[in-house]
């Protein structure tokens, strides 16, 4: 099963956790992480995950994502599929989402996953066709739906 997750997601884990929102989405991403660890989810990532984690001004929150994404990313899309992804782009757009966003989300599409992982509360109300966009406690629910 093919699965994206998106900047704020990889960053949750070093959210403010007393809010049990926040701390139940942590352990849910983290959880998911060693699904991926495990090989038995496929994680994909893109360009654009590696421009924002680029940004973060944590230096070991930087090296902890990108090693992790380095490590476990099984499908990357780079700037290579950019043809690919600008009429896709300019469609999420289109609905009110923000050009990183919807760069992640055309990602997410044209490698053919089946859920993206945000914690963007604005993100989750897009809606697509091709994947479900889901909290990391949303999918870790699916998850156990299917054991």
């Amino acid at each position: 099963m093919r699965i994206y997750l998106d900047n704020c997601c990889f960053n949750r884990p070093y959210d403010d956790q007393r809010q049990i929102s926040v701390s139940l989405d942590a352990q849910a991403k983290l959880y998911v992480q060693d699904k991926i660890k495990a090989g038995e989810l496929e994680l994909v990532t893109s360009f654009v995950l590696n421009y924002e984690n680029s940004q973060n001004p944590y230096p070991i929150r930087k090296q902890s994502i990108g090693q992790f994404i380095n490590e476990y990313s099984s499908v990357h899309i780079g700037r290579s599929a950019r043809e690919q992804l600008e009429p896709l782009i300019r469609d999420i757009m289109d609905t009110g989402i923000k050009v990183k966003d919807a760069a992640h989300v055309a990602s997410a599409t044209i490698a053919g996953c089946e859920f993206f992982l945000t914690t963007d509360k604005r993100l989750l109300k897009y809606k697509t066709k091709k994947m479900e966009l889901l909290t990391p406690v949303e999918f870790v629910r699916r998850l156990e739906e299917q054991i």
